[in-house]
């Protein structure tokens, strides 16, 4: 770029500066700047020379281009030679100071500028600076500003000019009366000050290092005589504020004796203004400066002023913390620095202030003084060194706030303790405690709601900080390893420390691993020395229990599982190796899983072995007597934790399990009887389950301490024959006897199954029984606790499964079977149909299921009451319950249907054969058709499952029939449609089952897989779909499938069976039998010709029962696939329809006429039948002499009302025009042959009575059905201008009657001649074969018919007239007179025609037709398109922006295709991401990537695109008009400098400076980018 280029492009660019609009002005600026980041020398003085020669340019444009410069500057002031940095800083200075009024924007614009360049030529900076000086004058409030900002911009170039500053300035402060110009000296000194006091501090890198305090001292302290006696005393609270802001910094340049003398005025002048501020930041950091300053001065007058200072300071810091506001924080920290200054210099004063105010009940207070000790602690440790015990002491009160606010600070005191050694002193052990107690906290028990800026209020809670306080002090604080070890251990046992288990148990584990480091005598705990510690079985036995509830506080079982394991060589010394192997495996199962997806039972059962194995290991029985001992005397701690308890006993069991001593083992057990608390039902099943496990091998020590138990005087006493009758005595007796139920029912679960069997009836039944039947007075009475009838189901149930699970079980012969299915069967019925409320159907099912299995065998009778109460006690349950409705009842339902699933396939194991599997479904018939939805869906689940197990469990010995394939598969089939997704999938299933079926039947194995039933599978996800088209497109192939695999003789049983499916209530299902009805007949229709007239019987049948209006759709295709294979017996069988035809038989015939073949082939058929009987028979009256009647003959009649019916269909049109002549001559024929024919009588009698609504309104009567039929034939054959001649002229009327019938047929033939001329040639062909027609009404019709036609021309320009003059020649003897007349009018005739009009549209070109040349453009052609398409490409993309939506959207068609012609894969990857229908296009963004792409590929294009855009700077569209210099900095800013010859820069630049006088303030801003990326092709 030439040096005219740059200044052309960059007075364009400041030119625009003026622009009215604040957008356009601010992109004409980084304009400028992108500029100055290339050539800043030349940028910058164009910038000078525009301001120098437009002197009457107006503030605010001056002080944009006053902003550009600074910000060339700010990166570009290095390469400025001394001469432009001259004219800069001149310019800059004049600028600032060319008015004394206070014009801020632009004042600050100069001074930025200033600042800008004094970072690399201070001292031309401040000499110009110092000459605008004067002494005696006030200087100008910029001036001051702009030496403020350079002593922070550039302290170590101003300090040595500061003695010259200062002696300017400081005899003009007392002329400053403005409070403004006051702020602004005061900010200056501030400034000056910091300035200086950074300078002293590094003086190694100071330019003079011989600069000293001293030098600023006189001139500082003068400053500071007029601010603080003068200036603070104003009422303007800005300027005291920069006063106070001032006097901080200046404090310390002040002479040590001035200062001293000064601190008793000037303390308590800042501590005044505290209660004259709400902002209070700047005094608090002004103050902690003065202090500073005169603690290293060693001031003593400091100590008069602490009292008032402390009490100040104190009030600030209890002021409540908004954390939306910053300074109110930056103030608090400044506070907490001026404590820490107070800290140093007077630690005693200091505590005897605080420390009594920690006793206040004040929270502010007390918050703001626990933060004070906290920051003393951190920030003055040598000074509190020796005063721990007195800080310690004074936090007896806190310690007791429950405050939460008081409780955090609290926490943070003793975490600052913890790191200083305090905790180690006497008294550390309460606040170890104390943060124990608040990790123990529940996280429900804080109720603030957490700040509006915290993002996780649980990070705040007092619970959350205890917790990572007591980690980090166990982990990162060495010196409190011998204070928390093993002193925590003690923590682990007691209840109300239960919520601080995980954190204990990660705190002891890092202690303990520490320890072991350390060596193993410093590891092993000494209990006789630690009295307090728990013994290592309670430890064992607390930390094992925890463990079964494993996420519970955090994941305590995963913390106390590695505490276990590490105290190992604490437990006993034989553990290491096995609990080092067994322990990382119980962790590792913990991390596969979730809260989620573990399994409880599962996970109880590994520590169970764990323990077991542990106890084995061990092998010392006083060891495990002591164990049990304990893991009982810890029973009444998880009183509040049934799930714990519960395994707490299954613990008790196992531990006495591997107790070799009876006594302790009845001894612990008859304890647990006494003790337990029967009311709760968790702990009655765990110590049943305590019972079972203990039972493993103590089987017959177990059974004889429940009888001991029932025997002894504390069970006697509860169930004493007067107490039974009260209603607590007796509710507290059956919990009992449940408990004891439940233990029998453990036991038998539990025991060996070789002891077990023998005492099942004579000991465990015996006693169950004896329990659950209660009698008073020798009378048996029914007990009303459902908690006792649950614990009999679950008793037997685990007896029934113990009896089944036996090796005996075979040879087992159970005598009360049937007596306790009876019994399970009550419980079932008592339970409500409609509602899920208690385990009790669920477990009684269960233990159908067991006993059903055991010998001896169930009735028949007995089987299907069993299946009836069980279907009827679940089915009808109300659907199934959602998440929110609660776990554990969803939890319910599942397995109670589970268990249901479980009974119905040990009932079908017993009779595998396909009538024992029609007699399941046939149970589950009437809910798989059930209204409600929820039935359907558990009845299709269940009949899928039914018949996957039948299939697993198929054993075919011979070749024998499925004979119910078709019913079956016609039961489920239409349900793959129903409105419940699952039901359709288990539809699905049931038809693959199915198949499978019928092929095992066959002979296949059980391994075979069929590729057809097979695609089954993948339909399913088909099902899924909410969408109805491709709902029933997957019915559709279901329908496939099953024709292709269906065997024939069950072909027509299904199709039956899916018609009556077409009238089920739910209207989907119905819609699916239509769509497989339809798809077996188009597969497999060919083999029904037999069955054809069956099929449309039945089909009309249903249409009068069905009420779905789809089902006539359906009914009609049925029928049209039907005749595409059976045309004639369909024809037939629908001919047999009784008369008048009603409108699903009108419909039915409609169907024909859909597909032109299919309709010709059926009006063929039809001509035929209307042709082949009598059209009529005449029958004599019964007194001679009178005229005979003529009565229609029905099949002619139902031909032509069934042709009506098909032509009357708009998909018949060419079919009809196919059979034109033969249908128009055939149905006049008819015409004749009917007038004055009448109906059979029964026929009349329904005419007289009236058609019902399903019947369709048509007038039946032979002549008229006959002139309707041939109206509506001309009306489809597209002739309805003849129609519309003969409705004019009656002529339709005319031909019903005898007397017109004539003229009526010579009307329709002038019509024919002027509207359907063409058509009659094959029209007379047709008719000549009639002449000699058997009736004469034929004759006379077809003779007036051609005798009219000689009245037209048409038979000239048609060249008819030979072959009509030899028609009529030929009837010249008829026998008939109307005959012969007829044919002398037609030789008299003469006439002429009319022609016909032809039409002819086009279509004009437009972008989309660019888009589809890329289709034919190939070969030769290919590269002419290419320069095309480049040619094309700037236009298209421009018009995107075009404002007809039309003209944008073929642009996107247009680019898309064209893309691929380009070969470049990222622009047409580009341009179909970014360009598709419907899709948001960020303009920018697409332009910006397709210009890279452009330029990387194409550079040679750059000057042909310019070249481009320039003409669209001219567009008429204002969108169009900004996306052309929008396009033209995207491709310069991605061109290289390489290409600038492409370019005519000149040329552009002209072009975009008439852009940036446009009246849209958008086309300036896209012209003002544009220049800014020109520089790029410098």
């Amino acid at each position: 770029m030439t040096e005219s280029s740059m200044k052309k492009l960059a007075s364009t660019l400041l030119d625009a500066i003026t622009d009215k609009d604040p957008l356009v002005q601010e992109q004409v600026c980084s304009a400028l700047c992108s500029l100055g980041e290339v050539r800043p020398v030349e940028t910058l003085r164009a910038c000078e020379e525009y301001l120098r020669q437009h002197d009457k340019l107006v503030h605010p444009y001056r002080a944009a281009v006053l902003r550009a410069m600074e910000r060339v500057l700010s990166s570009r002031a290095s390469e400025l030679d001394k001469d432009t940095a001259s004219t800069i800083i001149l310019l800059a200075s004049n600028e600032m100071t060319k008015t004394k009024d206070l014009v801020w924007d632009w004042q600050q614009a100069a001074s930025g500028v200033l600042v800008a360049v004094g970072r690399q030529f201070i001292s031309k900076v401040m000499e110009e600076l110092l000459r605008r000086l004067h002494p005696g004058t006030l200087p100008h409030c910029a001036v001051l500003h702009t030496l403020a900002s350079l002593s922070v911009a550039n302290a170590f170039g101003v300090v040595p000019f500061l003695p010259s500053v200062l002696s300017s300035l400081l005899p003009v402060l007392g002329m400053a009366k403005q409070d403004t110009v006051r702020v602004a000296f005061c900010s200056a000194l501030q400034r000056f000050s910091e300035g200086a006091l950074e300078y002293l501090a590094n003086l190694d890198r100071a330019p003079d290092p011989t600069v000293r305090k001293d030098a600023f001292a006189t001139d500082i302290f003068s400053a500071y005589d007029v601010l603080f006696h003068q200036w603070l005393q104003s009422r303007e609270a800005k300027l005291r504020l920069a006063v106070v802001e001032a006097l901080g910094p200046m404090s310390h340049l002040l002479p040590s004796e001035r200062l001293e003398e000064q601190l008793p005025k000037l303390l308590p002048g800042i501590l005044a203004l505290y209660k004259k501020h709400a902002e209070t930041f700047y005094l608090s950091k002004s103050l902690g400066q003065i202090l500073e300053a005169a603690v290293s001065v060693g001031s003593r007058t400091l100590e008069t002023q602490l009292d008032a200072l402390l009490a100040a300071l104190h009030s600030q810091i209890c002021v409540p913390v908004e954390s939306s506001s910053p300074l109110v924080m930056s103030n608090q920290k400044e506070v907490l620095r001026c404590f820490t200054v107070l800290a140093c210099s007077s630690p005693d004063r200091l505590l005897a202030f605080l420390l009594p105010r920690l006793d206040t009940s004040n929270e502010r207070t007390r918050v703001g003084t626990l933060q004070v000790v906290r920051h003393v602690i951190n920030s003055a440790a040598a000074q509190m060194e020796d005063k721990k015990p007195f800080i310690l002491s004074s936090m007896r009160l806190p310690l007791l706030d429950t405050n939460s606010k008081v409780k955090r600070a609290v926490v943070q005191v003793i975490s600052a303790m913890a790191h200083h050694g305090y905790l180690e002193q006497p008294g550390g052990e309460a606040m170890i405690e104390y943060i124990v107690q608040q990790c123990a906290l529940p996280p429900e028990q804080e109720p603030e709601k957490p700040g509006p800026g915290s993002k996780d209020p649980k990070a705040d809670s007092v619970r959350a900080i205890s917790v990572r306080t007591l980690y980090l002090v166990s982990t990162t604080v060495d010196r409190m390893s011998h204070v928390l070890w093993p002193y925590l251990l003690q923590f682990l046992i007691p209840v109300r420390f239960t919520g601080a288990l995980t954190p204990l148990c990660r705190s002891l584990v890092h202690l303990a691993q520490k320890r072991q480091e350390a060596g193993a005598d410093a590891f092993l705990i000494q209990y006789n020395a630690h009295a307090s510690l728990p013994s290592p079985y309670a430890v064992t036995g607390r930390l094992l229990v925890v463990s079964s509830s494993p996420y519970l506080g955090d994941g305590r079982g995963v913390a106390a599982l590695h505490l276990l394991s590490v105290l190992h060589p604490n437990i006993h010394p034989l553990l290491g190796q096995h609990w080092e192997t067994t322990v990382p495996l119980l962790l590792g199962y913990l991390d596969e899983h979730t809260e989620e997806t573990l399994l409880q039972e599962e996970w109880e059962e590994k520590l169970l072995m764990f323990l077991r194995d542990t106890l084995a290991i061990i092998s010392d029985n006083a060891w495990i007597c002591q164990l049990s001992l304990e893991l009982c005397r810890q029973l009444p701690c998880y009183d509040e934790a049934p799930q714990e308890k519960n395994f707490l006993y299954k613990c008790i069991g196992t531990t006495l399990g591997a107790a070799s001593s009876k006594e302790v083992v009845r001894k612990h057990l008859q304890e647990l009887l006494e003790t337990a608390r029967y009311q709760e039902e968790a702990e009655r099943e765990g110590l049943a389950c305590c019972f079972g496990i203990c039972a493993i091998s103590h089987l017959e020590d177990t059974l004889a301490q429940l009888e001991d138990f029932v025997r002894s005087e504390v069970f006697r006493k509860s169930i004493g024959i007067l107490n039974i009758f009260k209603d607590r005595s007796e509710n507290e007796v059956e919990k009992v006897k449940s408990a004891l139920i439940l233990c029998y029912g453990h036991v038998a679960a539990r025991a060996p199954r070789e002891l077990v069997l023998a005492k099942v009836e004579s000991d465990i039944l015996r006693n169950i029984c004896q329990h659950f039947n209660t009698k008073v007075l020798g009378v048996k009475v029914e007990t009303k606790d459902p908690a006792l009838k649950l614990c009999l189901v679950q008793s037997v149930c685990m007896v029934s499964r113990a009896i089944c699970s036996s090796t005996q079980a075979g040879s087992f012969h159970f005598t009360r079977k049937a007596e306790l299915v009876a019994q399970m069967m009550e419980f079932i019925r008592a339970e409500p149909p409609d509602s899920l409320r208690t385990p009790i159907r669920k477990k009684a099912m269960l233990t159908c299921t067991y006993l059903v299995s055991v010998e001896p065998a169930l009735n028949e009778q007995a089987r299907a009451d069993v299946i009836r109460g069980c279907l009827h006690s679940v089915m009808a349950l109300l659907p199934e319950p959602k998440e929110e409705d609660g776990g554990c009842q969803k939890s319910l339902y599942l397995e109670t249907l589970h268990a249901l699933e479980d009974l119905l396939t040990s009932l079908l194991q017993r009779n595998m054969t396909p009538q024992g599997l029609q007699i399941m479904i046939e149970h589950l018939s009437p809910w798989i058709k059930s209204p409600r939805g929820h039935e359907r869906a558990r009845a299709l689940g269940l009949s899928a499952l039914l018949l996957r197990y039948f299939l697993e469990h198929l054993r075919v010995s011979a070749l024998v029939p499925f004979h119910n394939l078709g019913l079956l598969i016609g039961l489920f089939s239409p349900r793959c449609a129903d409105l419940w997704p699952a039901t359709r999938q288990e539809a699905v299933d049931c038809v693959y089952s199915l198949l499978y079926l019928q092929l095992g039947y066959e002979g296949f194995s059980r391994d075979y897989r069929d590729d057809v039933a097979e695609r089954l599978l993948s339909l399913k996800d088909g099902l899924v779909h909410p969408d109805p088209a491709i709902l029933f497109h997957t019915c559709h192939s279901v329908g496939q499938i099953i024709a292709k695999r269906l065997p024939p003789d069950q072909l027509i049983s299904l199709l039956l069976t899916m018609f009556e499916a077409l009238g089920d209530p739910e209207k989907n299902c119905s819609r699916a039998a239509t769509v497989m009805i339809n798809c077996l007949l188009q597969e497999r229709g060919g083999v029904l010709q037999e069955k054809v007239p069956e099929i449309v019987s039945v089909l009309r049948s249903k249409l009068q029962e069905a009420q779905g209006e789809h089902v006539l759709p359906a009914a009609q295709h049925s029928v049209y696939l039907l005749a595409t294979q059976h045309c004639s017996a369909v024809v037939s069988s629908l001919l047999g329809s009784p008369l008048p035809l009603d409108s699903h038989a009108c419909m039915l015939w409609r169907a024909l006429a859909v597909e032109p073949r299919l309709a010709a082939q059926v009006l063929g058929l039809l001509l035929e039948k209307m042709s082949r009987d009598v059209p009529f028979k005449e029958s004599r009256a019964f007194l001679l002499g009178r005229t005979p009647d003529r009565v229609a003959t029905l099949l002619p009649l139902s031909a032509t009302c069934a042709l009506f019916e098909v032509m009357s269909t708009s998909a018949a049109g060419p079919a009809v025009l196919e059979l034109y002549p033969q249908l128009f001559v055939a149905l006049l024929l008819r015409v004749s042959c009917t007038v004055g024919v009448q109906l059979p009588r029964n026929l009349q009698a329904q005419e007289r009575r009236g058609a019902s609504p399903a019947l369709a309104a048509r007038n039946l009567e032979p002549c008229s059905s006959a002139v309707d039929t041939l109206r509506s034939m001309l009306l489809r054959s597209s002739s309805e201008d003849v129609v519309q001649r003969m409705d004019l002229e009656g002529g339709w009327e005319l031909l019903r009657t005898s007397a017109g019938h004539e003229e009526g047929a010579a009307r329709l033939a002038r019509a024919m001649a002027e509207h359907a001329g063409p058509r009659l040639p094959l029209v007379l062909k047709t008719l000549a074969c009639t002449h000699s027609s058997v009736y004469e009404n034929q004759r006379v019709t077809t003779t007036a018919f051609l005798a009219e036609l000689l009245n037209s021309n048409v038979a000239n320009d048609l060249m008819l007239l030979d072959s009509l003059l030899e028609s009529l020649a030929a009837r010249q003897k008829d026998t008939c007179a109307s005959v012969r007349r007829l044919v002398l009018r037609g030789l008299a005739n003469l006439a002429s025609g009319c022609p016909d009009k032809e039409k002819m549209e086009f279509r004009t070109a437009s972008i989309r037709l660019f888009g589809h040349l890329n289709k034919v453009c190939h070969g030769d052609c290919e590269d002419v398109f290419l320069d095309q398409v480049v040619g094309g490409l700037a236009p298209l993309l421009l018009h995107l922006q075009d404002p007809q939506a039309t003209v944008a959207s073929a642009c996107r068609f247009a680019l898309r295709m064209c893309g691929p012609n380009l070969a470049c894969e990222e622009l047409s990857a580009a341009f179909q991401k970014h360009l598709q229908e419907g899709r948001a296009l960020h303009f920018g963004e697409f332009l910006n990537t397709t210009c890279k792409h452009l330029m990387h590929h194409f550079p040679d294009l750059l000057g042909r695109l310019l070249t481009t855009c320039l003409f669209y700077f001219k567009s008429s569209w204002e969108d169009v008009r900004a996306a052309a210099p929008l396009f033209t900095g995207f491709l310069v800013l991605h061109a290289e400098p390489r290409q600038q010859p492409q370019v005519d820069l000149d040329q552009l630049i002209s072009a975009l400076q008439i852009l940036l006088k446009d009246p849209a303030p958008e086309v300036r801003t896209r012209a003002a980018e544009a220049l800014g990326r020109l520089v790029k092709l410098a």
